[in-house]
């Protein structure tokens, strides 16, 4: 039996579950950005649960990227002419590693209470990865070009 199966399964579990994530993550930035500032409680919880998910989220990044490039380079997903998917599903998920390290980033300035953004920015804001993910399965499973 080929590895083939297995890797790719693996790849979409990892997938999955650090979109979950990124999906996640920004809903606790809403929550935060609403959070009165005499609610020291909640907003020291809301933070423990952002820290906890965004390490989190780069442990299961870091296998959804290494499965990938096996996929990639060692069973050849994506070569061949006819692959111009694969190209333009990379560039998306380089555009998905920023995205993923831009919610560090504002992690670190609610951490700082130096947040200078709306509730409804980061439900906004959330809308992205959804995109992200749907453009990534479309490239991949109807592979237009």
């Amino acid at each position: 039996m080929s590895a083939y199966p297995w890797i790719k399964a693996f790849h979409l579990v990892f997938v999955a579950a650090w979109f979950a994530m990124l999906f996640y993550l920004p809903r606790i930035f809403v929550n935060l950005a609403a959070v009165s500032p005499d609610s020291h409680a909640e907003r020291e919880r809301l933070l423990l649960m952002g820290r906890r998910l965004y390490r989190f989220g780069g442990l299961l990044m870091l296998p959804a990227l290494a499965f990938g490039l096996v996929l990639w380079l060692w069973f050849g997903v994506g070569r061949g002419p006819g692959q111009g998917w694969l190209h333009a599903k990379l560039t998306l998920v380089v555009l998905t590693i920023g995205y993923h390290h831009s919610l560090g980033a504002m992690l670190k300035r609610f951490e700082r209470l130096a947040n200078q953004r709306s509730e409804r920015w980061y439900r906004v804001y959330n809308e992205a990865a959804v995109l992200l993910f749907a453009a990534i399965v479309v490239l991949v499973v109807v592979k237009p070009f």
